[in-house]
């Protein structure tokens, strides 16, 4: 028996692939607290709005890659490109270590944002593949713990930095993921739930009429439209919060960044790892009831950051502050692990990494400009305000979400 005709395969798809999810988020988050240690050999750093834009420039090329990649995850094998993107983002982070100048670390961070952009797209669709019935939203869960793990290790990164050095942390987990990635090629199988055409040759003009294809059956569909607000509408807080919630902690309570790091991305990516976990367990017993059950278990969580926004803008005190960051990782965990559930719901999975790409472009282009627009309240002093004041795009998702999603099926089929 083949061992992805083994029973366990399927979990077995998920262990793999968290590791992934792991170093995808660990790889990028730590640069975020080791700006200390940074700014002392590459001087630029020291200006919160040019940290910003080294911030940024990810989120950007992220973004706009995010749909590329799903478009290509679709038609190809989705196991090369999980290999050939963390072993391209783990080489660029192991290069990371010898950057000297702030042009160097922009480049480098802009090819970091095409090569992580090849994952998730194809990531979750290929466990989406494997996991179509009960244990959808358990094995997505399970899968995002390792994101959040991710970026709770990268706040390590300022530690690390504090006791060796900066650049030891970027060669040390680069030199890892460059392993696990061929590591990878000897278990990961792909598993499409459809069948693609290649008994016939293809010219690059029915190719193009094919992604046309998909793009008009995503855009045509209403629900998709409020998905892709409801996706990147607390994409705003929840960008902010990784990336500016270390510095928000170090000038907020006067706290060194070595600790102000760690106790900030530890914090909310814990609290997030219970969310999802709950939000996954809740979501595959309440759909087979209610088949809104999935929207109904995400906006539960959603509506828990919003009073955890106003705690972390207007705390006074290290208690307030992290009982705010404990409450938004919980809830924004039970909103995450419900987004490519509920995608499948209405977008059959011949488009499911197109549709998970073009989410990640919307959601990621508005991180990318709430990480710009805080480095210049981090200059400005008004960073705590600003925060708090993110609570009102939640609220507007939560309203177009509940009155206008409605789902006919647990698990969309196959539309050519």
């Amino acid at each position: 028996m083949k061992l992805e005709d083994k029973k366990f395969y399927p979990w077995l798809v998920v262990i793999l692939l968290w590791f992934v999810a792991l170093l995808n988020y660990l790889d990028r988050q730590m640069l975020s607290t080791m700006k200390p240690s940074m700014m002392m050999d590459i001087a630029e750093l020291a200006k919160a709005e040019n940290f910003g834009r080294l911030m940024a420039i990810f989120l950007w090329i992220y973004a706009f890659m995010s749909p590329v990649s799903g478009v290509i995850a679709d038609r190809l094998n989705r196991k090369w490109l999980i290999v050939g993107s963390l072993f391209v983002w783990s080489a660029v982070t192991l290069a990371m270590g010898y950057a000297t100048t702030f042009n160097q670390l922009y480049v480098l961070r802009a090819i970091m944002g095409v090569s992580e952009a090849f994952y998730m797209p194809a990531g979750l669709a290929l466990i989406a593949d494997y996991h179509q019935g009960k244990t959808r939203s358990m094995a997505i869960g399970i899968h995002i713990t390792g994101v959040y793990l991710g970026q709770a290790f990268g706040g390590f990164g300022a530690t690390i930095a504090s006791h060796f050095s900066w650049q030891f942390t970027f060669h040390f987990f680069g030199l890892i993921g460059v392993i696990y990635s061929l590591v990878l090629i000897l278990f990961i199988r792909e598993k499409k739930s459809y069948a693609i055409d290649t008994s016939e040759k293809t010219s690059v003009k029915m190719e193009l009429a094919n992604i046309y294809k998909g793009l008009a059956l995503l855009f045509g569909n209403v629900a998709f439209w409020v998905i892709i607000f409801w996706f990147s509408a607390p994409s705003l807080p929840g960008w902010a919060v990784k990336n500016w919630l270390p510095t928000l902690l170090s000038d907020a309570l006067h706290m060194d960044m070595s600790k102000a790091g760690p106790l900030a991305t530890i914090t909310t990516a814990m609290s997030s790892f219970v969310g999802v976990l709950l939000g996954g367990y809740i979501s595959d017993r309440w759909v087979q009831k209610n088949l809104k059950g999935r929207i109904f278990t995400a906006a539960s969580g959603l509506v828990l950051t919003i009073p955890a926004l106003f705690l972390i803008g207007y705390g006074n005190g290290i208690f307030p502050i992290l009982a705010g960051a404990v409450l938004f990782g919980m809830g924004f965990g039970m909103f995450d692990v419900n987004n490519m559930p509920i995608l499948c719901q209405f977008v059959s999975p011949r488009y499911r990494a197109s549709g998970y790409g073009l989410l990640n472009l919307a959601g990621i282009s508005a991180g990318a400009v709430i990480t710009r627009f805080l480095g210049k309240s981090v200059d400005g002093g008004s960073i705590r305000e600003d925060f708090a004041m993110l609570s009102v795009v939640v609220v507007v998702a939560l309203i177009l979400q509940l009155t206008i999603l409605k789902p006919k099926t647990i698990n969309k089929t196959d539309e050519l």
